[in-house]
């Protein structure tokens, strides 16, 4: 049972323009809203995805408010890439009175984790989690100051970043290649990447998807421009595959295994030689310089990378409780877990060096605009928290 110490809440709402639902030509890519036909549900035989369903995070106007912001453009040289004296502080702050506000997604499965492992209840402070679709509108969130931290994958950093959030990366995992993929329907034509050109492909905007996505293209020697984007948040993404509406979808786990393990998509490539093998905790700066919720945080991070050491080594147990939280097949997440299986590492030059690589491969691509030094957006003074660390 959840301790009463942690509540559930929607995450306050960032200010959005109406954003159209329709897809992104296949020229260059904008950051305004592009105006077309919304994609229809169409008949999903897996039925509404329940993981999303029953989430309640911004909506997916977020993520293309997000790129809006970042057109707005500016120089992103963010903060040092040490919090200083507050997070030295922070290791001493009294936290019984903080509530740390912790976005989670049914990608991450955050509190699921911390639940299945019964370290929860270890938390000495309270928490409130706030539910997202996907990484972009939970860092989107974050900038607003409704969310203190949260786990997302390699690109949304960059694409806060870009737009000038003051967040940094505190703590980093990595994940197997089987925990990205491109599939398609069991019966198209489609066997390779270069069959891609020309065709719609439904990504996340901002996503770890997006990034995975533009590194096969780039690999088969193809950019963004040759393809149709449809930018589309998991839920959606699904219901345009199975209806038929695109041709492909870049997705993550749990909805990869959903969706070859209920609708029999294909798997056309995995994470295998493309996408970057980091995910991210992510925080705030205005928690990371506040002592008591940066001493919070630490607890946090400690706790979650124990709380991945213990999922990878009993999987079964892990993926019962995942299945409950997300409403998905016990089937479905036990595969999830499997491939999906993290392993907390510390925030070194290799690790920021490898975000970097990120950041600039959507600048040449021209999603985000200019050059982003992303060691302004790392803060290594969590490392202790990976465990065997000195």
């Amino acid at each position: 049972m959840i301790s009463k110490f942690f509540t559930r809440t929607q995450p306050r709402p960032v200010p959005a323009g109406p954003v159209s639902a329709g897809p992104v030509s296949a020229g260059p890519v904008s950051a305004s809203p592009v105006s077309a036909s919304p994609v229809s549900a169409g008949p999903v035989s897996a039925g509404p995805v329940p993981a999303v369903r029953r989430r309640r995070g911004l909506p997916a106007a977020a993520a293309v408010a997000l790129l809006a912001l970042i057109a707005a453009g500016c120089s992103s040289s963010g903060a040092s890439s040490s919090s200083g004296s507050s997070t030295a502080s922070a290791k001493t702050a009294n936290v019984s009175s903080v509530v740390l506000h912790v976005g989670d997604q049914a990608g991450s499965g955050s509190q699921a984790l911390l639940t299945a492992a019964g370290l929860i209840s270890k938390l000495p402070f309270k928490i409130e989690w706030s539910d997202f679709t996907s990484g972009p509108p939970m860092l989107q969130a974050m900038g607003s100051g409704a969310v203190d931290i949260g786990s997302v994958g390699d690109a949304p950093p960059v694409f806060a970043a870009a737009g000038g959030e003051k967040v940094a990366i505190v703590g980093a995992v990595t994940a197997g290649p089987n925990a990205s993929a491109i599939v398609v329907p069991a019966n198209s034509p489609i066997h390779s990447v270069a069959q891609l050109k020309g065709k719609k492909i439904a990504v996340a905007q901002g996503s770890s998807a997006d990034y995975h996505l533009l590194t096969v293209l780039n690999k088969a020697g193809l950019s963004v421009h040759d393809v149709s984007l449809d930018y589309l948040q998991p839920a959606d993404g699904l219901a345009a595959l199975t209806s038929g509406h695109v041709d492909a979808w870049d997705i993550w786990s749990p909805y990869i295994e959903q969706v070859v393990g209920q609708n029999h998509a294909r798997i056309l490539v995995n994470g295998t030689g493309y996408g970057a093998p980091y995910s991210f905790a992510v925080a705030s700066r205005a928690a990371l310089a506040d002592p008591a919720r940066a001493a919070a945080i630490r607890d946090y991070l400690k706790i979650l990378n124990q709380a991945y050491v213990w999922g990878n080594s009993h999987v079964t147990t892990w993926a019962s409780v995942w299945a409950k939280a997300t409403g998905l097949p016990q089937s479905v997440m036990l595969k999830a877990a499997q491939d999906s299986a993290k392993t907390p590492v510390q925030i070194t030059p290799a690790v920021v060096s490898a975000e970097q690589s990120v950041s600039n491969a959507f600048t040449t691509a021209g999603l985000i605009p200019g050059h982003v030094d992303f060691k302004n957006f790392s803060d290594s003074s969590f490392n202790d928290t990976v465990g065997g660390a000195s």
